[in-house]
């Protein structure tokens, strides 16, 4: 092998080497787009979950605030009525 052969081997590897690594940047390109499109649909997610558990709180609130307005009725008309009304643990 003389000096000649050697920069042609050289000259082949190089190329093989620039096609790899194009291939590698291509596929690290896809791997990078795909990445940022799960972002972005995650955000979009994370955004109506968000919204969603807010709507749920704001129910639930109304909801808990209704039962404390009718116990708290509730607990003034039986007080308002003590005589007439006994809280008993047995059945006879």
């Amino acid at each position: 092998m003389d000096e000649k052969d050697i920069k042609k081997i050289e000259e082949v590897f190089k190329y093989h080497i620039g096609i790899l690594s194009e291939d590698v940047q291509r596929k690290l390109d896809i791997v990078t787009e795909g990445y940022q499109m799960l972002s972005e649909k995650l955000d979009c997610l994370e955004s109506r979950f968000a919204q969603r558990v807010n709507e749920i709180d704001a129910k639930l609130s109304k909801k808990i605030d209704a039962v404390a307005t009718d116990l708290a009725a509730h607990r003034a008309d039986t007080e308002s009525h003590k005589a007439g009304y006994r809280i008993s643990e047995s059945r006879d």
